[in-house]
């Protein structure tokens, strides 16, 4: 039912980096989609022509054989008159029938996606259902397993799921997407008397079925997305707590009883924290469970996997390697922001999970700063530079069963973390957070409703700021010109998005001034000299660069390139007029001489090269000469040569370009071993 997306799902272009490579790692291009990845990830005309409104999935797992059969009883609207819709069930497990009443449906199966067809067609506005059966021993894919059949260490069945990315349909029949919900759903998980289910939503029945297994009946009140549909079948302990009217009940081994209680309480203050910040619970009439299974951690709705140790940090490292993360349980507190972030507000699309993962790793920041104050959740945040690519747009192409790559956690927190600082008033921030979690609850949404919202709520067009950052691999760049005759900086953001404007708080720490940047130059005085000028990169989420750093990245790159023989890597470092004298006196004219010749002689000398720079000097703000020592090592019978190089650069509309390069041999050319 939670079906409010437009039905255009347009794919994203990748684009290049920009100029700077000091955190910015080559652009990567995904591979191409399988007809597999296009049949689950797709919203076809046959999941689009209906509005799914319950499940009711009632099964018998076995675990000693591995083994799971059942059916899932879906109820649907029809929107428009069809006689096909598209469902998805793993290609090994068993399709038994599917009836329609007391029909049995004719149904094709294409991989991983059941089409299932109707005798007549059905028509626009009517409500369906059809009985799905099915059988089968699921297959363990996936980073977690999907679903696993496994021991506990006293030797006892362990059953889980954990099919994020994998698909639920892994083990149960389902509409495998993101775009639409059930409005609610009924789950009946019948297992061997000495175990015991713990799944989403309220537990409303248990039942002795007489032959050696009872049946757990669990009520889900809300809307859920597929792959929050869980089991945690094994030998569980029970306490609980309560917040108010919020039930919080706890599962683990009995051997992990008195560890749990003390690693569990974290979860209340988490709960207070985030109830603060981000609105009432959302799940409230299903309560709060925290699950101990053999995997990290999964974000199952109202039922929140752990298995972090019972520990303090990611599997008892530092997460984020500043001397926070130790202080809390990781896997509680990310796991249970998706609460908000992924279960009560879900991505339409995994092109756009950041709006699970990086609101969630955002989350962490929050609750740190709740609990540990402002200061230690800024080094929080910052830690997790180290993490970011900036190889791919956290967006990726939608309409695809493809996940993002990571940088949808870390950058997406940074990118957060940077938003809150462009609007640069904590009141209003908190209470943006608040207004989000309360327009999208319970809602499917994309990153254009976002975007949508913070422009409505802010009045300022940021729509360039989240595309720079979400729909571009590269960070915005600040670029600075000093001029110290006079005390001033010229700046401006180098930037792929063409209109990009963001404030930045630069200056003195104890004293922040904000500027607007736009990707022309501006001038101000500042009073200060260069190595005074500071720019607040704990607050905003951009590389910063003067003239003369990135002048030493051309000279290098065009270094990296000689290196690997790569012409097309050096053809982007010249102008177009660009010549050479080298050492033996010959003139190479034009960018395609020039290259060609220094490709063609890294190939006859081999060894390695290396550029020292000793001086740049700015000519005028557009023209810099470049002073420095060129060595090659490794020549043949051990020998090395050096030499002065001088380049001249010239500032271009992609960056500073080499337009000469003059090499000179020593008097003395230094020799062997």
């Amino acid at each position: 039912m939670r079906q409010k997306l437009l039905s255009r799902l347009i794919c994203l272009a990748l684009l290049a980096p920009g100029v700077l490579a000091t955190a910015q790692e080559s652009p990567q291009s995904p591979s191409a989609p399988s007809r597999a990845d296009i049949l689950r990830g797709e919203y076809g005309p046959w999941r689009a022509n209906n509005d799914l409104l319950s499940y009711d999935l009632d099964i018998r797992v076995d675990p000693e054989k591995k083994f799971i059969s059942g059916k899932n009883t879906i109820r649907f609207k029809m929107l428009k008159d069809d006689t096909r819709i598209q469902l998805d069930l793993f290609a090994n497990l068993n399709v038994d029938k599917i009836l329609f009443g007391s029909t049995e449906l004719k149904y094709t199966r294409e991989l991983g996606t059941v089409f299932v067809d109707f005798p007549a067609p059905l028509k626009k506005n009517s409500v369906q259902s059809i009985e799905f059966y099915y059988s089968g021993s699921p297959q363990e894919t996936g980073r977690f397993g999907g679903i696993s059949f496994r021991k506990d260490p006293a030797g006892r069945h362990w059953v889980t799921t954990a099919c994020q990315g994998v698909g639920a349909s892994v083990w149960w029949p389902n509409k495998d997407q993101q775009q639409d919900e059930v409005e609610n759903m009924r789950l009946r998980v019948a297992v061997p008397s000495a175990l015991t289910d713990v799944s989403n939503g309220r537990l409303v029945g248990k039942t002795d079925l007489g032959d050696g297994y009872t049946r757990y009946d669990w009520a889900i009140s809300y809307p859920i997305n597929n792959y929050c549909v869980s089991l945690n079948i094994g030998h569980y302990e029970h306490f609980g707590d309560r917040l108010g009217d919020l039930t919080m009940d706890f599962y683990c081994l009995p051997e992990n009883l008195e560890k749990a209680k003390r690693q569990f309480a974290q979860a209340k203050p988490m709960m207070e924290a985030f109830q603060k910040y981000f609105g009432e619970y959302p799940f409230k009439r299903d309560g709060y469970k925290l699950i101990e299974v053999p995997y990290s951690g999964m974000e199952h709705q109202s039922a929140v996997a752990y298995g972090n140790r019972f520990a303090n940090g990611y599997l008892e490292r530092d997460w984020t390697g500043v001397g926070v993360s130790l202080k809390f349980d990781f896997i509680i507190i990310h796991e249970s922001a998706h609460e908000w972030f992924g279960n009560s507000i879900t991505a339409g699309d995994i092109s756009d999970m950041w709006i699970h993962e990086g609101w969630a790793t955002y989350a962490e920041c929050v609750y740190v700063e709740a609990m540990f104050g402002r200061d230690d959740a800024l080094k929080y945040v910052n830690g997790y530079k180290s993490k970011v690519r900036n190889r791919q747009p956290i967006i990726t192409a939608r309409g695809v069963n493809q996940t993002p790559s990571q940088d949808q956690y870390f950058k997406g927190a940074l990118f957060l973390n940077t938003l809150r600082s462009v609007i640069d008033d904590d009141k209003e921030w908190w209470k943006l957070l608040r207004a989000y979690c309360d327009r999208f609850k319970y809602r499917n949404i994309m990153t254009e409703d976002i975007v949508a919202f913070f422009n409505q709520q802010t009045g300022k067009n940021l729509t360039p700021i989240f595309d720079q950052y979400l729909r571009r691999a590269a960070l915005p760049a600040l670029e600075l010109r000093f001029q110290e005759s006079d005390g001033s900086v010229s700046y401006r953001w180098k930037t792929d998005i063409k209109d990009f404007a963001m404030p930045v708080k630069v200056g003195r720490r104890t004293d922040w001034r904000v500027i607007q940047p736009t990707t022309e130059w501006k001038t101000m005085k500042t009073g200060m000299k260069k190595e005074e000028f500071e720019v607040a990169t704990d607050l905003y989420y951009i590389e910063v660069v003067n003239d003369e750093d990135a002048i030493r990245e051309v000279v290098s790159k065009y270094v990296d390139a000689r290196e690997r023989i790569d012409p097309k890597a050096a053809e982007e470092l010249f102008t177009s007029d660009a010549d050479q004298l080298v050492s033996s006196g010959e003139w190479r004219r034009g960018r395609d001489e020039v290259v060609r010749g220094a490709m063609a002689s890294s190939r006859s000398t081999g060894g390695k090269r290396s550029i020292t720079v000793e001086s740049i000097r700015m000519v005028t703000p557009d023209v810099a000469i470049v002073d420095g020592r060129y060595e090659l090592t490794g020549l043949a019978g051990g020998a090395t040569r050096s030499m002065w190089t001088t380049l001249v650069l010239k500032r271009t509309e992609k960056g500073w370009r080499i337009s000469a390069i003059r090499n000179m041999l020593p008097a003395a050319p230094a020799s062997s071993r």
